[in-house]
């Protein structure tokens, strides 16, 4: 299997190993397979019996052809190991007879990239060696919460890395600044930066297309690479818990074999719905996907009407890992469609003037698989008290918005399949958000203070990494300009 660049300035063909190594193309472009594989009606059979881990290392395989099966079942059994994510890494709940949950915020850091960002390390290390790479790899990160943590435990004291992660300082939870505050590792290094997540993002990317920081870290026997969304390596392990899922549910007798599902998914970045997308497109029997947004609805009106425009108010919200403007993997979606040289085209509208609309044949065939809803806060809260007092089961303020917009589409479109709602995060890591949405009001206490007050009200446990948290010291309190991002990169190397 072969990755090219989703722009197609960059005619090169690489492999697997040499995609995650660089996490970008040299065009600005992302990484794609030259092709989707296929996974069969008896492929599918086969793997419904197996573990987590042993249709991990299956599906993976299908992309990374590189790599031996021996070699990422390897990785599976380390990176979802039972001390991490207990027996069942990413288990579906019922919560009635039309809405399933996947709750893929068992792992370290109580939130879904932990799914992807456990095994990436262990690609990424194989993939140096594969393409003999004997330079010392610095992992950038921009984060809206989630992805900050996760890539630093998964990172943290890895050989031949090093990882920095800048987050918005106020658009994350206290739980979340607090996990990435309080990072342990001797090759670390987090920023806060003034301004939102776009801001970050947006940094990291001037500094990947920036000649002059690429020679200086090169003279320092440093090259960059991404644990974002935006890398292959980080994106391919998410296809996996989809088709877990599935067999999950035709195991438990909750659909038939082959009997199609619809998924909904809250959505920032586009990264965790577009591999939901590549699983339907290997054959995994899903019909509608639903994208979920709050008020940042950028997404909500591109599958409305074709028209992506980031020129807009930014909302900072209680689910704030999807406060996001510029959907980063919107742009692989658009070279399924449309092709290498219409992506590339997209692109620069978007870098120039802030928009793009794509072409009535494209955007139909874009609304074939996918609808947009959006929910506002007070929807968000109501949903949080309606389905704990309704279904005795508590969701963060992400799965609210999702389970939100799930209900809002069985209604309108009276859809009769099964929807699987992605649960993509504790709701310990937005418990002041979470209490008062149950409680339905207003309160003035510390944010640290939340999480034994959900748990006092609705006798449930905070999970042991979030209670940890709590106590441990503070070891990254810097707060930076957006502009002085590449001044911390250089710094950091230089350490």
């Amino acid at each position: 299997m072969k990755y090219i660049s989703t722009r197609g300035k960059y005619e090169g063909k690489v492999d697997a190993a040499y995609a995650i190594k660089c996490g970008l193309a040299e065009d600005g472009g992302l990484f794609m397979p030259t092709e989707i594989p296929t996974l069969s009606s008896d492929e599918l059979q086969s793997l419904i019996n197996k573990n987590y881990n042993e249709r991990a290392a299956f599906i993976i395989g299908k992309f990374l052809t590189d790599y031996t099966y021996e070699e990422l079942l390897e990785d599976a059994e380390g990176a979802y190991a039972k001390e991490k994510f207990g027996d069942f890494p990413a288990p579906v709940h019922k919560v009635d007879d039309s809405i399933h949950t996947l709750e893929l915020w068992h792992g370290p850091t109580c939130a879904f990239k932990d799914m992807a960002l456990q095994i990436m390390p262990r690609l990424f290390v194989r993939a140096l060696r594969k393409t003999g790479e004997s330079r010392e790899a610095l992992i950038l990160v921009a984060t809206s919460g989630d992805t900050g943590k996760a890539a630093l435990e998964g990172y943290r004291d890895v050989s031949g890395t090093k990882i920095q992660v800048f987050y918005p300082t106020d658009g994350v939870s206290a739980v979340q600044k607090l996990q990435m505050q309080t990072q342990e590792g001797k090759n670390v290094s987090v920023k806060a930066i003034r301004g939102n997540f776009d801001d970050a993002q947006n940094g990291v990317k001037r500094i990947f297309a920036d000649a002059k920081t690429e020679a200086l870290l090169n003279e320092k026997n440093t090259f960059l690479s991404s644990a974002n969304s935006i890398n292959w390596g980080r994106l391919v392990p998410q296809i996996v818990y989809y088709v877990s899922a599935y067999l999950d549910m035709v195991s438990s007798g909750n659909i038939a074999f082959g009997e199609k599902i619809d998924v909904c998914v809250p959505t920032g970045n586009f990264g965790n719905i577009f591999a939901c997308y590549i699983a339907k497109l290997m054959g995994l029997p899903v019909e509608k996907l639903v994208c979920a947004s709050n008020v940042n609805n950028v997404l909500t009106e591109f599958l409305e009407c074709g028209r992506y425009n980031k020129l807009r108010d930014f909302h900072a919200t209680i689910s704030p890992s999807m406060d996001i403007l510029i959907s980063s993997n919107l742009e692989r979606l658009l070279y399924l469609v449309a092709g290498q040289k219409k992506t590339a085209e997209y692109m620069e509208l978007l870098s120039s003037s802030g928009e793009y609309t794509v072409e009535k044949d494209i955007f139909e065939r874009i609304k074939e698989s996918f609808i947009g809803i959006y929910t506002d806060e007070a929807e968000t809260k109501n949903t949080i008290k309606r389905i704990y007092e309704n279904k005795n089961y508590l969701i963060d303020t992400h799965t609210a918005v999702a389970m939100s917009a799930a209900m809002r589409y069985i209604s309108t479109y009276k859809a009769e399949r099964k929807v699987l709602v992605v649960s993509t995060a504790s709701p310990y890591k937005f418990a002041k958000d979470v209490f008062m949405s149950l409680e339905g009001k207003v309160f003035d206490f510390h944010d640290t203070e939340a999480p034994k007050m959900l748990s006092d009200l609705t006798g449930t446990e905070i999970p042991t990494p979030l209670s940890s948290v709590l106590a441990k010291k503070i070891l990254h309190p810097d707060i930076i300009g957006r502009e002085d991002m590449d001044n911390a990169v250089l710094d950091f190397v230089a350490d």
